[in-house]
């Protein structure tokens, strides 16, 4: 049996998504699982057991150069999936894009989201086995699993909380030598990603000066600061000169480093953001800030990780301006952070 998943982005959303293939891929270890995903994020999918391969996209590209190259990249993977002689594909992003390359595969049996869970609703002329969401399937890996179970009618769902995301074991040998030559003195590794896509999502800078001034003056932590892109690393230097060298500075690498990091790290802080859904699924405990998005849908799930909600009525409102940005911000309170990392901390000692 050959099925095809396509979950094209974003980073987060293909993590939500993985529990869908390790249930398909224990019930039936011999079927053939291909997963057609944007090149940027394959990195992530190709170390792993539960998917035998990485169909890769370059559509952001695509979008900013519409060149030959470009296109004829496209038409490979166009190819690649009309070859692949799909029994099943499994649609688990439910918009006009996604839609496009499930019809394409030819695949007869074509599963995704009824109406009350597509993005965009031409996706649903792509599908002809239409999966309708409960109220159970609120989080955002339940709506996967949904999807999923219907192909194993007879098969109970099973979510996997942590520990179906791997590091290459190239990146792991680099990041322990970092480590080794980065924290002699072998204090708890705090993981602290103040990026993330939205702005509405991040957590105030201010608020983070604090907790690291904190988390330094206690002795036994070591925070670190990570970073995805040029904009994100300059926070993270504009935060480290008020830290008076107290806090390090993670020196960038690839996704397979960045994983490897966040599977040595004794935790992990950061906004509703790819980094820490990653930690979640290595089995690293997290700490993670909802304001705009709903925690209860998005956050990782398991008595090793807290998620914070910003305690307003209209939270969360997914919005990408706001009048109240800063108030939202400054809701979710320091100490509330702190009480979280210490209660994670003593939890795995």
């Amino acid at each position: 049996m050959n099925i095809l998943i396509v979950k094209i982005s974003s980073l987060g959303d293909i993590i939500h998504a993985l529990p869908a293939a390790v249930y398909l891929k224990k019930a039936h270890p011999q079927w053939k699982i291909h997963w057609l995903a944007e090149e940027a994020f394959a990195e992530v999918l190709k170390p792993l057991p539960w998917i035998d391969r990485v169909l890769s996209l370059n559509m952001r590209q695509l979008r900013k150069e519409k060149t030959l190259r470009e296109i004829r990249k496209l038409w490979r993977t166009i190819r690649d999936i009309r070859a692949g002689g799909y029994d099943y594909v499994l649609d688990l992003q439910g918009n006009t894009k996604s839609g496009f390359f499930t019809l394409v595969s030819g695949a007869g049996q074509r599963f995704g989201f009824a109406r009350n869970g597509v993005r965009e609703w031409p996706n649903l002329l792509a599908t002809n086995r239409k999966v309708a969401l409960s109220e159970k399937d609120h989080h955002i890996s339940d709506r996967a699993l949904a999807v999923a179970s219907s192909v194993l009618a007879d098969r109970p769902r099973e979510f996997s909380e942590e520990g179906y995301l791997q590091a290459p074991d190239d990146s792991m040998v680099r990041v322990d030598e970092w480590l080794a030559e980065n924290n002699p003195e072998k204090k708890n590794i705090i993981v602290c990603h103040t990026g993330t896509t939205w702005k509405t999502k991040l957590w105030p800078q201010d608020c983070w000066e604090d907790l690291l001034r904190w988390m330094s003056l206690k002795g036994r932590y070591l925070p670190l600061l990570t970073w995805g892109n040029i904009e994100e690393r300059k926070t993270a230097e504009n935060i480290m000169t008020r830290m008076d060298g107290r806090v390090l500075l993670w020196p960038g690498g690839d996704l397979g480093d960045l994983m490897a990091l966040l599977s040595k790290a004794d935790l992990v802080l950061g906004s509703d953001t790819g980094p820490v859904h990653m930690a979640a699924a290595l089995g690293t405990p997290t700490v993670s800030f909802y304001r705009v998005t709903d925690a209860a849908r998005n956050g990782p799930r398991g008595a090793r990780h807290i998620c914070l909600q910003a305690p307003w009525e209209c939270s969360p409102c997914l919005l990408k301006e706001c009048p109240r940005d800063e108030e939202c911000g400054h809701s979710i309170d320091v100490k509330d952070v702190q009480a979280a990392v210490e209660k994670l901390l003593q939890q795995d000692e």
